[in-house]
């Protein structure tokens, strides 16, 4: 599923997709659409940008990690912007992106982030403050004085078959 207000940013992804042999895509200009369609779609992926009216991408990745479809959830959710700055990032990720991305996206890009989400998933966490990917890129445990951070196995794992190319993974 693609996600973004500007038409032309979707029609740029869609051929992207297509050219990655993925065909079953679903084209949204906001995250309120986007949020009334996904359950009936199952996505395996979301692209979604952040700045959209009348619902932006943060909280369309929030409505998808706290809704109660599992089939939901857990999807792959890549968040793009013009605004790559440090804030911007901690709060993508602090919100359940697997993946931030800046515009603008060139396929080949594209393509090593569906690669690194699709062919090494990170487990979900789940805790009062927070669900979605583990939030640590490397599985180093925790950092160094911070004791009370839970190890990386989380409480929940990601459903995924390591076998799978992204294409394979994207087209089910």
């Amino acid at each position: 599923m693609i996600v973004d207000d500007n038409r032309h940013m979707r029609a740029l992804l869609c051929s992207i997709f297509r050219a990655l042999k993925i065909k079953n895509l679903k084209e949204v200009g906001d995250g309120e659409t986007a949020l009334l369609e996904i359950e009936a779609f199952k996505p395996t992926l979301v692209v979604t940008d952040w700045h959209m009216e009348p619902m932006d991408g943060i909280s369309l990745v929030k409505n998808i990690r706290h809704s109660a479809s599992s089939s939901v959830k857990y999807v792959l959710i890549i968040m793009l912007t013009g605004h790559s700055d440090l804030h911007r990032v901690q709060e993508a990720r602090d919100s359940g992106v697997h993946e931030f991305m800046a515009k603008p996206v060139a396929a080949k890009d594209l393509l090593k982030r569906l690669e690194a989400i699709v062919g090494h998933p990170r487990p979900f966490i789940e805790n009062d403050s927070y669900f979605g990917p583990d939030r640590r890129r490397k599985n180093q445990g925790p950092p160094p004085g911070s004791s009370e951070r839970r190890d990386a196995g989380g409480t929940a794992s990601v459903a995924s078959d390591d076998t799978l190319s992204p294409e394979q993974a994207l087209a089910s």
